[in-house]
């Protein structure tokens, strides 16, 4: 799956700094020599950006110019920064530290707590929603589990932008964020949810963060400390930094620019965390010297796959499109990219486990696969297709490989085994590694054939299987290996979490695909409304959506199949049509004209390069003067915009049909689950309110209440006048 991961072999650790820089195109060798001062790779999908830094890592180490210990790393995921880990450890440098921001913060943190603070480092929560929910009890404000979830992610968002609960309405509307319940409301929760942490002496994941950068900004001793262990820092993935990482960052560096950021504005996905590339394409305006070294030779994808995803960004607009990379495949030519449209969502998911499992029976291994949705609502009937073709899937973000309780016993077995395997009646009949882990693991529900079926019995067996196929790999690579050296190896692989592949079709959403890489890819509910998710209103949102179908495209190294589906569930409307993402590039659209081509050429620039200005906005259109709003009761003329939802003042008696009113929530509550989407996005409480008042009995009275508006009421409309009739909606009615 990953570059790390795909091949299971044990490459031969380069014997001198010069072999380390074997085998590297030209701009990657510029990237691995260029070990001084400010460096800025942008590199683009399948150009090699992490062999070409973990190589600048390892050159630097072997060549005596870094030393080991003084070099830190830092990346988004623990999956990544394991993959680092494991790739310089194969390169022969050994010591280097390669984690997340928030591990090496919470690493420091530790450590100096005491001497800054006193006592121990306040607990810190693994899930802080149970939190959330106990602040708004605390507030007396009913909150629903999608409510819940929405609330949690304000926070988030508010503490990696640095906002605190008072500065939290003015930075949403500066921002243009929508909110899930009104601002004010949510800045209440959020005091409430930060006085219960300190109650209960208690850290959350962003605290981690923001107080270490407390305690470096506070103490200059401690900065320094800090400052005098790492000398060296690259971050990966650095179109992603938030602005607290980005300060972070500045607190570790200090006045010294002994930098290298590697990113691509391309694949900013992240927006709605906190993330912002404008990091990355203000580089050079923050290090006027910087080295600069543009990556564009695809090693991953066909020219066909590079074509499609060249083609996306053609269209793009704003900022991180004018700083695009075209692509330039280094790869053989491949079968075109397959576009194919069905009648619903069932036929869509069977078609693709069909196709899934001809290119099985053709050879194709199953953990070179990949199905990949916008929304995680999306797996379940992918689930199910794959499981009645007969078709072993995994879903991706699940928990860690090496965290698996029977990863864990079949370790500990081999362990024992290693240590007594003298004395152990399994081991008598086994004369080489593969037979002996094969006979321990056989122990612990291992057998040669899989189970049949899917579910739990058969991801344990893909495990344990994975561990196997390790095994037969480590002894291929390493002659005389005993059972004692695999233990020794998979502890290794175990500290920097480089798992083996696991035997089986990835199911992921496009945002855990990120990093990612297989043979096949199917790309699927690729439809208005789903990619652009419905959500997505502004330019910035939807041109994010065109990013994460980028990523999804070029996941795929050789087969590509993109797909939607014209109605929901059979016998439904057929009113969705493919994703507008696609129109020019799918056989039949109409050609869109694109963007001024992007340079096709890798690149390195020295001290020239200057940052590109944004993009000045077209001008707003102009607004229709409106008539004010009276309230219908008293005739009260309004102006908050939750009353003129209401279409009436907050304390004039509501006649709301409460059973009506149940029964929108849970409809709605429905439509937000089948969607992924928050609950808030299909309509408000206080549009709920409003309709359950009115009781309309036909569209035009629904489309007069405010909140609905022509699209809503396209989209949900009859299901709406259903509830309002007293009957259920019909279950064919869907999306556009």
């Amino acid at each position: 799956m990953t570059a790390a991961t795909h091949s299971t072999l044990f490459p031969r650790v380069p014997d001198s700094a010069d072999a380390v820089l074997e085998g590297l195109d030209p701009e990657q060798r510029a990237v691995a020599t260029a070990l001084h001062g400010p460096v800025c790779v942008l590199a683009g999908a399948g150009t090699g950006k992490t062999r070409a830094i973990t190589h600048r890592i390892a050159y630097g180490v072997r060549a005596g110019i870094l030393q080991p210990s003084s070099v830190l790393a830092v990346t988004f995921t623990n999956r990544a920064a394991g993959e680092m880990r494991g790739r310089l450890r194969q390169l022969g440098a050994v010591g280097v530290q390669a984690r997340t921001f928030h591990s090496a913060a919470l690493r420091q943190l530790q450590y100096f707590w005491p001497k800054a603070v006193g006592g121990p480092l306040p607990r810190l929560v693994d899930r802080k929603i149970q939190l959330v929910a106990d602040a708004a009890a605390a507030c007396r404000i009913r909150l629903d589990r999608g409510e819940l979830r929405d609330v949690t992610a304000e926070i988030e968002w508010s503490k990696v932008t640095q906002t605190v609960p008072a500065d939290y309405t003015a930075a949403t509307a500066k921002a243009g964020r929508e909110t899930p319940r009104d601002p004010a409301e949510i800045a209440q929760l959020y005091a409430a949810y930060e006085d219960l942490k300190r109650e209960r002496s208690v850290i959350d994941f962003e605290d981690v963060l923001l107080l270490t950068v407390a305690v470096l900004q506070d103490r200059h001793d401690i900065a320094e400390q800090v400052r005098a262990q790492y000398q060296h820092f690259v971050v990966d993935e650095y179109q992603d930094v938030s602005p607290l990482q980005q300060r972070l960052l500045e607190l570790w560096l200090g006045d010294r620019e002994n930098l290298c950021v590697v990113g691509d504005a391309s694949q900013t996905i992240y927006s709605f965390t906190g993330a912002t590339p404008d990091h990355l394409l203000d580089f050079r305006v923050r290090h006027p010297g910087a080295t600069v070294v543009k990556l564009v030779r695809d090693y991953r994808s066909t020219p066909q796959v590079v074509r499609l995803a060249n083609g996306l960004l053609a269209q793009a607009k704003g900022r991180a499109a004018d700083h695009r990379l075209e692509l330039v495949s280094q790869r053989p030519a491949g079968p075109e990219p397959v576009f194919t449209e069905y009648t619903d969502e069932p036929a869509e998911a069977e078609g693709a486990a069909r196709r899934i499992r001809e290119l099985i029976g053709s050879g194709v291994p199953a953990s070179e696969i990949a199905v990949l949705f916008r929304t995680n609502s999306q797996s379940e009937t992918y689930e199910q297709a794959l499981a009645d073709a007969g078709v072993p899937y995994q879903l991706r973000g699940a928990e860690r490989f090496f965290d698996r309780p029977e990863v864990r016993n079949a370790i500990t077995a081999l362990r024992a085994a290693a240590r007594f395997g003298g004395n152990d009646a399994l081991l008598d009949d086994a004369p080489d590694l593969p037979s002996q882990v094969r006979a321990v693991l056989s122990g612990k529900g291992w057998t040669p054939q899989p189970p049949a079926g899917s579910g739990a019995v058969r991801e344990s067996w893909e495990s344990l299987a994975a561990l196997a196929h390790l095994a037969q790999d480590f002894a291929a690579a390493n002659a005389g290996a005993t059972l004692a050296d695999l233990v020794v190896e998979l502890d290794e692989r175990a500290g920097a979490q480089h798992a083996p592949t696991v035997q089986g079709v990835t199911l992921a959403s496009l945002h855990a695909a990120k990093g990612l890489e297989w043979d096949v890819v199917f790309l699927v509910g690729v439809a208005e409304g789903m990619m652009p998710i419905t959500y997505a209103k502004t330019d910035e949102q939807i041109e994010e959506e065109r990013r994460l179908l980028y990523v999804g495209v070029t996941r795929a190294r050789e087969h590509l199949h993109l797909s939607w589906a014209l109605a929901r569930s059979p016998g439904g409307r057929a009113n969705r049509r493919p994703s507008r993402f696609l129109t020019g590039l799918r056989p039949g659209s109409q050609a869109v004209a694109g963007r001024a081509r992007a340079a096709g050429a890798g690149a390195v620039e020295r001290g020239s390069w200057t940052a590109a200005a944004t993009a000045v906005p077209e001008q707003a259109p102009r607004r229709r003067q409106r008539t004010p709003a009276r309230c219908r009761v008293c005739g009260r003329t309004l102006t908050d915009g939750g009353e003129m939802k209401l279409m009436r003042c907050e304390d004039c008696p509501s006649d709301m049909d409460e059973g009506l009113y149940e029964r929108l929530r849970e409809w709605r509550g429905e439509q937000a689950r089948r969607s992924g989407q928050p609950a808030f996005c299909v309509f408000t409480d206080k549009t709920l309110i409003a309709i359950a008042e009115a009781v309309p009995d036909d569209e035009h009275e629904l489309a007069r209440i405010p909140g609905v508006g022509m699209r809503k009421l396209r989209r949900y409309g009859a299901d709406v006048l259903a509830l309002c009739a007293g009957h259920d909606p019909a279950d064919g009615q869907d999306q556009d």
